[in-house]
This record gives structure tokens, C-alpha cells and sequence, in this order.
């Protein structure tokens, strides 16, 4: 399996793998929304085989969030049905923390399960006093500098998330 950036080509097979993932349209729309808006930081991609025998097994997002810290929204993260808990989900989260610590972001910011994201250091603490409409004990942070340059503040995920309701 390889990790790589998401591209151009791609856009079909990722709406389709993110519609499945999650078994409705709702993320895979956001993932097409996000794009056309110019939201995205960084969108990967785990693929196995070569060129014309590629196949796209997972797919994670980082968008843009307004925030009083450099601050990434991860999600969503999506891995094809029949290759779930594989580790591919895993393998692509990391890539994108790698990914934002060589480029000097402070934070990212998830709203998932806790038990799956506590394992790469997402912690729901460290986003409790931040302003979010998703505020809760499923909207977590990671400090990627090893802590947070401020705890409180008003945070805004892009707009294309507004309209997941």
C-alpha cells in the first residue's frame, strides 16, 4: 500500500469510496464541497497496485478552519468497506499529522469517535474551550507542537461544513 496526495484524477474514485465508507452521500458531498470551495490543506490517498491496476482504498482530508492558532480540520477519513481494519485508516491519519508537523501547523481538530482518535493523541480536553458548534466528547484536538498555544477561542471548520447540519 502507498500513501500519496490525492489528485485531479482521483476525484471519482474518492466521492465513490467516501459514499461507501459511509454507506450515504452526505461526506462524500462535503469532500466534492470542500474541494470546490478551496478548502483543502491536504487531501491523501492509500492506493495499492500501479497505474492502470491502482486501486483507491482510503482517503482523509485536512481542511482550513478560521482559529485563533494554526489549526487543521481532519475528516473525512474513509476506507473502503472490504478493507477495513486493516490499518489503512491508521496509516493515513498518521501520514496527515506527518504531513502538518513538517509544515508548521499548531493543531488539528477532529469530531469522530474518541476511541479510535485517543490512539493518535486526540484529546477532547484539549478542545474544550474553543467555541464550536460541535462541542462535545466527540470533537477533539491534537497539540502538534507537544501543546497548544492557546486553549480558548472561537473555531470555524470551512463553510462547506455548515450545511451537514
Amino acid at each position: 500500500m502507498d500513501i500519496r496526495p490525492e489528485t485531479a484524477a482521483d476525484r471519482t474514485a474518492v466521492h465513490a469510496l467516501n459514499r461507501a465508507a459511509f454507506g450515504q452521500p452526505v461526506e462524500a458531498d462535503l469532500v466534492d464541497r470542500l474541494q470546490a470551495d478551496g478548502d483543502v490543506v491536504l487531501s491523501l490517498v492509500a492506493v495499492e497496485g500501479v497505474g492502470a491496476d491502482e486501486a483507491l482504498l482510503g482517503h482523509v482530508l485536512l481542511s482550513r478552519m478560521a482559529a485563533p492558532l494554526r489549526a487543521l480540520a481532519l475528516g473525512p477519513l474513509a476506507v473502503r468497506p472490504d478493507r477495513q481494519r486493516q490499518g489503512i485508516g491508521a496509516a493515513l491519519v498518521h501520514a496527515a499529522i506527518d504531513h502538518t508537523l513538517r509544515h508548521g501547523w499548531q493543531a488539528i481538530f477532529v469530531l469522530g469517535e474518541p476511541n479510535y482518535y485517543r490512539r493518535f493523541g486526540f484529546d477532547a480536553g484539549l478542545a474544550a474551550g474553543f467555541a464550536s458548534p460541535y462541542a462535545g466528547p466527540y470533537f477533539m484536538a491534537l497539540a502538534l507542537d507537544g501543546d497548544l498555544p492557546t486553549r480558548t477561542g472561537d473555531l470555524r471548520h470551512a463553510p462547506a461544513f455548515a450545511d451537514l447540519g
